[in-house]
């Protein structure tokens, strides 16, 4: 099976003409088997190393194509370049454009890949994306409404639009439009993208980072998703991980400012905190966490209900009470024993993470003695105060959703909570300034 893998990977790669049918059948294969992207960089390696004396056009074609799917976008536009005005090298120089966040080259790139006949309404619908990022919004928008007629079908069209909502702030909106891409391209990396941060902004951290690891499956990968998932990895104390996905950028972008930053914060958090039984204790907890439901030998009653509440991993069953999976259909004692027992076979147990968060909640003073004018502004969400992603995760962290809850701390207590630091904790307090209020003890 490894043979016939390997053999369709540089068959493809090798197929004359490489158009894009054959461009399609590769996103397809790397798709099925993120493994084969080795073969792929095994096969560029060696048309390169034949092919080194004197590359035809059509040669650095399939080498700027290969390139953006293994992420390497400025080489790739050195091929690209070379690759004359055909629509396939001109679209994808879009998306190498676009993931170095040149966005105003990259729309100019795929509106003349429209030009030259290549798929015309994809290439159209990335073009509104590249301008509404360059911040041409009003022409962004303008041509998504004409596109609207004869693309408002495709994914890429929800996708697009779902961005333009989230723009407007129209969050609830536009994650059902990110959805209803996802429902015609499962692997679209931008609606993973969108989804993972959407999440990320409300404090669902697990769901976020399982979106941002799948962003991360296909190139080309938004460098900010390496990032925001850098973040979280730290929250969770996993620097290592977190050092990782810095690097990540930074092999793109040596000078990339807040990931040198976040490199170097990460690096220092490891270092101060960091207790090696400690992290080998997570790391095997980790990995336990991750192990798929469908290792065991469960019963078909039991398998199915798993599935039908998009129970995948040991994890996910300590997210899950014993109530949530008798009430499922078709699920009884029976079929709860042998969970029970498949958990306790590995030493865990069911909601045993949900526990854990309620061991960490919080208890707010009350406020007395206010008139309703204080009563409504301390009872506003802590949204109001447009804090930037580590502030809100903090926040989320100590179970404060109002602003009432937020003056029950002092600046000592915020500074608790892990990646919260003297930075944002100023920010915090110019934000309540602006409201004439003082956290505690202030």
């Amino acid at each position: 099976m490894a043979e016939v893998m390997t053999t369709d990977v540089r068959a493809i790669i090798d197929r004359d003409p490489f158009d894009a049918s054959a461009v399609a059948d590769l996103r397809e294969v790397l798709g099925r088997d993120p493994s084969r992207y080795k073969t792929l960089r095994d096969a560029v390696m060696a048309i390169r190393e034949r092919e080194k004396s004197a590359m035809k056009p059509s040669t650095h074609l399939r080498l700027g194509v290969a390139d953006v799917m293994l992420g390497q976008y400025s080489r790739a536009l050195e091929h690209l370049g070379k690759a004359g005005d055909n629509g396939l090298a001109l679209f994808y120089r879009g998306l190498a454009m676009e993931s170095l966040e040149k966005w105003a080259d990259a729309a100019a790139s795929f509106a003349d890949a429209a030009k030259a006949g290549y798929d015309p309404k994809r290439s159209e619908l990335h073009r509104v994306g590249a301008l509404r990022r360059s911040g041409d919004v009003d022409a962004a928008r303008k041509l998504l409404d004409k596109l609207e007629a004869t693309a408002g079908g495709s994914p890429e069209f929800h996708y697009q639009k779902g961005s333009m909502l989230s723009l407007e702030g129209e969050l609830i909106a536009a994650a059902a439009e990110f959805e209803t891409t996802l429902a015609g391209d499962r692997e679209h990396s931008g609606a993973l993208f969108e989804l993972a941060y959407i999440n990320d902004l409300h404090g669902n951290d697990e769901v976020a980072v399982e979106y941002y690891k799948q962003c991360l499956r296909r190139p080309p990968v938004p460098l900010a998703a390496w990032i925001n998932l850098g973040v979280l990895y730290e929250d969770e104390s996993r620097f290592r991980d977190a050092e990782q996905c810095y690097k990540q950028v930074l092999n793109f972008d040596p000078r990339h400012p807040r990931a040198n930053l976040f490199f170097k914060d990460c690096r220092a958090s490891r270092d101060m905190f960091y207790d090696e039984d400690a992290e080998r204790g997570y790391d095997r907890l980790r990995q336990l966490l991750e192990i798929p439901v469908t290792d065991f030998e469960l019963s078909v009653r039991s398998r199915n209900c798993l599935r039908r509440m998009n129970i995948r991993t040991l994890g996910d069953l300590t997210r899950t009470t014993e109530i949530a999976l008798l009430a499922s259909k078709n699920f009884g004692e029976t079929s709860l024993l042998e969970i029970k027992e498949m958990m306790t076979s590995k030493g865990l147990r069911l909601g045993q993470a949900l526990e854990a968060g309620e061991r960490a909640g919080m208890q707010v003073e009350p406020i007395e003695e206010m008139s309703q004018e204080e009563k409504a502004l301390l009872a506003k969400s802590i949204s109001e105060l447009n804090l930037s992603v580590r502030a809100r995760k903090c926040m989320t962290k100590k179970g404060i959703n109002t602003i009432g809850e937020l003056l029950s701390h002092t600046g000592d207590e915020l500074l608790d909570c892990k990646n919260f630091g003297v930075t944002s904790l100023n920010e915090v307090r110019e934000k309540l300034t602006e409201m004439q209020l003082k956290l505690k003890n202030e």
